[in-house]
């Protein structure tokens, strides 16, 4: 039995390094992706029970602007505050019609078969294993259709994916131990970077503010509160005020414009 060529030895040892690092970077992977659904989940939930009041809020709060207007028209700063809030009421209304019911496809949780699959395929396929920037383009489209597989549950894509790069002619190499070492030391740097990317990618979601919110809402469920229910109740109330003062105001401007028009034969709208 031939002995083993110190290229060959530590060859090994980058090897098994090599595979516990696949492991590693498989786990991220999932764990990140499993947030960025959780996260995509509650966005499109938040929008649903929340956003889409806050947006018509935002709708009723302009319009009494717009009717304060009316009643000081030569006032700027009154003006500016007006066309601030119809922005406002614009903005919110594009994002809560981006959010509308057709649209939203909700993610399923993935199956523990997803997830095993999920991690078989990320420990092979991963861009970060490719050394020529060929390789990791098509790398990076295969990750990106296991990572949407993934976040919808889809067991079928994911075992197709599977197989297809299973027979795929790029998983057969017959370099020399030198060479293969070279490429294993490339592999580890490349997926120790990954790994470091994933982990500031988890520390910027965990503090953002839909991630707060977001663990807000999941704490306050264990206790058996609904936190989104709760805000949205609160802010139907606060429409309520605010669509009695509109109502309000047009009555003072209806006002307004009919005793000038009774007393003076002026029609004041045409001046405002």
């Amino acid at each position: 039995m031939n002995a083993l060529s110190p290229e060959e030895i530590e060859l090994n040892k980058k090897l098994a390094v090599l595979q516990r690092l696949r492991d590693r970077l498989a786990n991220r992977e999932e764990e990140m992706a499993d947030m960025r659904a959780q996260l995509e989940q509650f966005e499109a939930r938040y929008t649903m029970e929340v956003g889409r009041l806050y947006a018509d809020l935002d709708e009723i709060e302009a319009q009494i602007a717009e009717e304060e207007v009316k009643l000081v028209p030569d006032d700027q700063e009154i003006r500016k505050k007006a066309e601030e809030l119809r922005k406002r009421a614009e903005e919110s209304a594009a994002r809560a019609a981006d959010e509308s019911l057709e649209n939203i496809s909700f993610k399923l949780r993935p199956s523990p078969e997803a997830k095993k699959a999920y991690r078989d395929l990320a420990r092979v396929i991963h861009p970060d294993l490719a050394l020529d920037v060929a390789e990791k383009l098509k790398r990076h489209g295969l990750m990106a259709r296991l990572n949407e597989a993934y976040s919808a549950g889809n067991q079928t894509l994911l075992d197709n994916l599977t197989a297809d790069f299973r027979n795929s002619p790029d998983l057969i190499n017959g370099d020399s131990a030198g060479d293969n070492l070279v490429r294993a030391l490339r592999q580890i740097s490349q997926i120790n970077n990954r790994i470091k990317e994933l982990s500031e990618e988890r520390l910027k979601a965990q503090l953002s503010e839909l991630f707060i919110l977001h663990e807000k809402a999941r704490a306050e469920m264990t206790q058996g509160r609904n936190m989104l229910e709760q805000m949205a109740e609160r802010t139907k109330t606060h429409i309520k005020k605010s669509e009695r003062r509109l109502v309000n105001l047009r009555n003072v401007n209806v006002s307004a414009e009919e005793y000038v028009k009774e007393r003076f034969g002026m029609d004041i709208s045409d001046f405002r």
